[in-house]
């Protein structure tokens, strides 16, 4: 049955609140499958399962699937449609009001004590920073993300010095992401206005620095991003309400040139930058 057609049968139209565009192409369903590498000891968290399709696909390599779903409607056509699919639990509500967790370690996903687990998500683009950023700030991160975002979005998270952005430098600081595969807006119903790509993130096994220092760290990045146009000097002067003498002093123990713009910096400049105004601030 088409997607057009099942719609219709619930009396469903697509909610653009909800960001609601379904996926209608197998080709990119398997695309997404096969970038997830899901095996079947895999334990994964589906946000976003519409229809149920993917979920489905999901269902059949993987040990266990949990999929959150915001919209009543489907909540409810989900579990009738996918009862026959014993390792699938369907799970009401905004992840992002959601606790990841508890939700893994519960007993939704039971992800055993030091187990991990992947997700796979075809979400709404005005909630896709703040979704990534949830997944990747909880305190259990998953192994692997794939996502279908927008194609530009997924440019700007892939960005190398020279066209960073603070979207970019953010995904990077906790993970190294990769653009799989471009996904025409053909693929989708209603057809949307731009272009989406398939994204993964392999979040570090290990933190680039301690939760302590994270909040500060991106408060300076912040400000280096505040104006784009403006020598990085001048803007975390501003941004940071530090004298100038200090941020020259952190920048020449950083090794930067004083006139190097934010989109030129890597992400371990940042974390260089960052501690050397921290030791600056502190007159060492």
């Amino acid at each position: 049955m088409s997607v057009k057609s099942q719609l219709r049968d619930l009396n469903v139209r697509p909610r653009k609140g909800l960001g609601q565009n379904f996926l209608v192409s197998r080709g990119v369903l398997d695309h997404i499958v096969d970038a997830a590498q899901v095996a079947a000891e895999d334990v994964v968290l589906e946000i976003g399962p519409g229809l149920g399709v993917l979920t489905r696909a999901l269902a059949g390599r993987a040990k266990r699937v949990v999929a959150v779903e915001i919209d009543p409607v489907l909540v409810v056509n989900l579990r009738e449609q996918l009862q026959d699919c014993g390792n699938v639990e369907i799970v009401g509500g905004d992840v992002l009001a959601l606790d990841v967790p508890r939700l893994i370690m519960g007993d939704v996903l039971a992800v055993p004590s030091g187990g991990t687990y992947k997700v796979v998500a075809n979400i709404p683009y005005y909630i896709t920073s703040a979704v990534i950023r949830h997944l990747l700030e909880a305190k259990l991160k998953p192994s692997l993300i794939v996502l279908m975002v927008q194609k530009e979005v997924a440019q700007r998270i892939t960005a190398v010095p020279g066209e960073m952005s603070l979207l970019s430098v953010s995904v990077q600081f906790y993970g190294t992401p990769h653009l799989v595969h471009h996904v025409p807006a053909g693929a989708f119903y209603p057809v949307p206005r731009v272009d989406s790509a398939i994204l993964r993130i392999e979040p570090r096994a290990d933190p680039r620095l301690d939760d302590s220092e994270i909040d500060g760290f991106f408060q300076v990045v912040r400000a280096g991003f505040g104006q784009k146009r403006k020598q990085l000097r001048n803007s975390l002067a501003q941004g940071l309400r530090l004298p100038a003498s200090a941020i020259d002093q952190g920048m020449s123990n950083a090794a930067l040139d004083p006139e190097r713009r934010a989109q030129t910096l890597s992400v371990e400049e940042w974390i260089a930058l960052y501690r050397a105004l921290e030791a600056a601030k502190q007159g060492r």
